[in-house]
């Protein structure tokens, strides 16, 4: 197997062609304890980070966003909101289970009208050119086989004007929290797994995916290389996590 054929899963290096298939095995297994699991981890603190992400986003009424990678919604109700009767917020996801989960969530909530549903590649984007007012990914893109890929997808279907906004794990910015990140991540967190999820390898697997993911400066240079200007990102929590914002000029 050649180099070119392959990228990484957590640590492993698998052949490219099976990490999607990895990925979905992964959010298949956790999808019905998703929302537990991230109140657990972050002791709520993620309600938190993406509270500050909607705010960078700068939605207004009767625009049109793309939210990929939805998981169970929390991104999507925020936009649905605040893009009101006369926008568009397309709530979408690769893994349909986790889509599913997100529908429940969402008509338990009332929210429909301006929301609609699509399972979504996010290197894949189903949409014509200059779509979107914003596009935004919640904690997706590290799972995303070719990264640049779908950077690119992002800049084409956003419209001139439109922002990305990527909310992701990042690099804690000092070695104190790291050395504690990383006690916390690959021993907590896998035993959370397993006791609240029954799935201790998943979490590990989270735990890898969060190390092989483009720091802060990277992921600005890949924003940059896919066409996205005025691009600048955000620590959060110590750079324990980042958001990333780019437009489309």
């Amino acid at each position: 197997m050649t180099k070119e054929s392959t990228t990484h899963f957590g640590y492993e290096q698998i052949a490219v062609s099976e990490k999607a298939q990895r990925v979905r095995a992964v959010f298949d297994s956790v999808a019905t304890r998703y929302d537990l699991m991230n109140d657990l981890m972050s002791i709520g603190i993620h309600r938190l980070w993406k509270r500050f992400a909607v705010e960078l986003a700068g939605i207004r009424p009767g625009q049109r966003v793309l939210d990929l990678a939805s998981g169970t919604g929390d991104l999507a109700a925020r936009f649905a909101g605040l893009t009101g009767p006369d926008g568009l917020v397309v709530m979408s996801d690769i893994n349909a289970a986790m889509l599913t989960q997100g529908r429940l969530r969402m008509a338990d909530r009332g929210l429909v009208g301006n929301l609609i549903y699509a399972q979504i590649d996010a290197e894949q984007i189903p949409f014509p050119d200059n779509s979107f007012d914003c596009i935004s990914i919640g904690f997706g893109l590290r799972n995303v086989t070719d990264k640049q890929k779908a950077l690119t997808a992002m800049y084409n279907a956003l419209k001139p004007g439109g922002r990305v906004l990527i909310l992701e794990f990042s690099e804690p910015v000092n070695k104190p929290l790291k050395a504690a990140y990383d006690l916390y991540s690959f021993k907590l967190l896998p035993l959370l797994g397993r006791v609240v999820a029954n799935d201790e390898q998943s979490y590990r697997y989270l735990a890898e995916s969060i190390r092989m993911h483009p720091g802060q400066e990277r992921l600005k240079e890949m924003m940059e290389g896919a066409g996205l200007e005025h691009c600048d990102f955000h620590n959060l929590t110590g750079g324990i996590v980042a958001v990333h914002r780019g437009f489309k000029l």
